[in-house]
Order: C-alpha cells, then structure tokens, then sequence
C-alpha cells in the first residue's frame, strides 16, 4: 500500500536516499539542493541509514570523493546546483569515461553571471555532453520516482554509466507537494544490492582506473561510452516498465499530453510543462483547437526516432528551452529536436523559444499565445520570432539582430 506524504522535490530525493541506503555520499551545500544532504546527514545521525558521509571543501572534491567511492566497489552520490556542477566539470567527464554507476542529484539552478539562484537549465545543458545519463522531472513525484529508478539504470552491466537526476530549483525542490512514496521494502527490493564485478578494492583482480590513454586506445574507449549510451536506451525503458508494475506509473523517453489528434505542439523540460497542461485543457475546451504537449524526461540518451515520430503529424511546433548555449541560433533542445525533426522529413513548421531563464515566469497566457503563434505559422508557412525570448521585461519580442556596421 502505497504511502501518502506532503513532502517538497527536496524531501522526496533525501526520502528516496534514505530508502535505497547508499554507501557512501561526499558532498557540499550549494543553494538550492542544500536540503538533500543536510536531510540525508540527519538520517545518518539518527541511526535511520549507514550511509557513510563526507564533509568536503568543495563541489569538485564531493564528485573526486564519489568518484573514488564508485571505483572502490561502493553504491555512491551526490548532489548540487548550479556553479557547483561547474566546479565539477572536470570530474563529470571522468566519472563517464570511468564508467562508473554514479547517481547525481542535480537541483537546477541558473550559472552565474550575473549571480541568480533561481530554475534554469544551464547547468546540466551546459553538461549534456559529458557522458551523463540525464533524465528530468516536472514534479516531485517525478523527481521521487527517477531517483528510484536511477541505480538499477546505472548499474546495468550493459550501461555502467553515472546518471544525473534533475529537477527545477525552487519550483519543484522547495515547493510542497502530495506524492505517493513506494514503501521500503518494495524500494530496497527494486534497487537491489550493488555487486560490482570490477573494482580497485577487490583483492582478486588487479586493476586501474582511469588510465592514461594514447591515441591508439582512446578512440575505443569513447566508442565503449557511445555503445553503452545506446544500450541505456532500452535499459531505461525495461527499468521504467518494472516500475510501473510495483507502483502503476508509466515513464518513458517522454510525456505526451493531448497529441493523439494534435495539430500544434509545444517541446519542453521540467516544471512548466504543468503550465503548458493547464493552457491545453483551456484552449481545447474554449476553442476545441487541437493543441499538445511533449515533455521531454530523457534527454540524455536523446530520443531522436522517437520524438520524430511523435511530432510527425503536427503542423507546427514549437520547441521551448530553458537555456542559452549562445550559438547565436537555437538553444540546446531546439537544436536536436528540429534535428531530429529535419531527419526524419518531418513537414512541420518548427520555432525555437527561450523561456524562464534565471527563474523568470511563464504563464498559461504565454503558452496560448505560444499556441496562437503556432497556428499563424502553420497557415502562412512563415516561421516569426525563431530564438525570441517568451516574458522579455522590455517587450521586444524580434531576434537578436546583428550590429548594423556588422557585414552579414
């Protein structure tokens, strides 16, 4: 029987930590995912689990500590935000390439500058191509249920790939909601215990970690990283359908909201996708125009097949980004999505947007007007406002335009 709580995203990754017992956790607070190791060391001080935990000086040594505690053979994690990923950078690619069953708990958070400690997706966009697992969540009950599933994803012999589950900086991880905690038997049953096969500390087999590699080597062993990216792909999918039968919750690469009959579609990650629900369910029932959703859970493997083939009966779409990567075109989800789009000959007409950066708000009217704007495209077969930033507090709504003494 499942249990009811009130808990916020924080609470609820700190209760899955405790529930699935790790062996060891290194970490340092940064604002906002503070919460999850100061509610795990509580847990460590009453007795509740024996997780072994670190106190580090920095968000480098607390992903140098995982790493190390991984490579000895030890279920490992962590969890940051923001600049303290960054702090991190070096060590993300290392733990990938390691091949190394890491869990982190990202809180997503906006990179400096200027200084913000609110929801974007800088950090872990700016982090897509390190070898990381990446999946999203819109709510707590998500963001609950990915970290469940996140060791038996990791761990898979086929994957052995660490894996970062994020969820929005304040919107999910401070905020309150009523979830359904899977009970700790079921959790301990579903996890599994950890039994590496290769390991520094496993005094039969000698071996290294993390090498020097020449040229002659290199080449495979990024080649080993792409074929176990793939084999998550299915991975994930086997994880997400035992979760389902101990809980009833279905996850996948993705959440299609309203698209069985959609003629326009919005793309998006994380907590606003509950905002662009709430803007379909207005617009279908006072217009009955048929507009729909995809958000994005898996982002890392990307789903490329898959989301084409779901966006290939819309007539537009547009797809929302929660971050720059200032290519001085499209963000990093507008670019592979319209990639994926081009790909499979996909006819709709397609738009990038920004939205929510440093927390900014969106609403259920920007979404319908989203959707209006959609529906412009899709008549005239002209693409307005690619890469326009949605809730601009100066109002202007055209792209960034070259300086006029600039030659194009």
């Amino acid at each position: 029987m499942a249990v009811r709580e009130r808990l916020s995203g924080n609470e609820a990754v700190a209760y899955a930590i405790k529930q699935i017992n790790p062996d060891v956790m290194p970490a340092f607070p940064i604002t906002p995912s503070t919460e999850i190791p100061q509610y795990v060391a509580n847990y460590i001080a009453n007795g509740e689990i024996d997780t072994e935990f670190i106190h580090v000086e920095s968000e480098h040594s607390a992903m140098s500590a995982t790493i190390g505690a991984s490579a000895a053979g030890a279920r490992a994690l962590t969890a940051t935000s923001s600049c303290g990923m960054a702090l991190m950078w070096e060590e993300l690619y290392i733990a990938a390439s390691d091949r190394l069953p890491i869990v982190l708990a990202l809180v997503n958070r906006a990179l400096t500058g200027p200084i913000n400690i609110n929801a974007d997706h800088s950090d872990s966009m700016g982090a897509r191509d390190t070898g990381w697992i990446q999946i999203y969540a819109e709510s707590n009950q998500e963001v609950y249920d990915n970290f469940i599933q996140a060791f038996p994803i990791a761990e898979d012999k086929s994957v052995h790939l660490p894996v970062m589950i994020c969820q929005d900086g304040f919107i999910t991880s401070h905020g309150v909601e009523n979830i359904l905690l899977v009970e700790d038997d079921k959790v301990k049953e579903f996890v599994g215990e950890y039994e590496p096969e290769h390991y520094l500390l496993n005094p039969a087999e000698k071996m290294a970690v993390g090498p020097y590699a020449v040229s002659n080597y290199y080449m495979e062993t990024k080649r080993g990283q792409r074929q176990a990216m793939l084999n998550a792909k299915q991975v994930i999918l086997e994880v997400a359908a035992k979760f389902e039968e101990m809980t009833g919750r279905r996850y996948g690469f993705f959440e299609e909201y309203q698209m069985e009959d959609a003629e326009y579609a919005v793309v998006i990650i994380g907590s606003a996708a509950g905002t662009c629900k709430a803007a379909i369910d207005e617009i279908r029932n006072t217009t009955g125009k048929k507009v729909g959703l995809i958000k994005i859970r898996v982002f890392r493997p990307f789903p490329e097949e898959e989301l084409a083939k779901a966006l290939s009966k819309v007539k537009a779409a547009a797809i929302m980004d929660r971050s720059e990567m200032f290519a001085a075109t499209s963000g990093p989800l507008g670019a592979e999505v319209r990639a994926a789009m081009y790909q499979a000959h996909c006819e709709a007409e397609v738009v990038n947007y920004f939205y929510g950066l440093g927390g900014r708000d969106i609403t259920v009217s920007d979404f319908m007007t989203v959707y209006d704007n959609l529906e412009t495209m899709a008549k005239t077969h002209v693409v307005t406002g690619m890469y326009d930033y949605i809730g601009l507090r100066s109002g202007q709504s055209e792209e960034v335009m070259p300086p006029k003494n600039m030659e194009v």
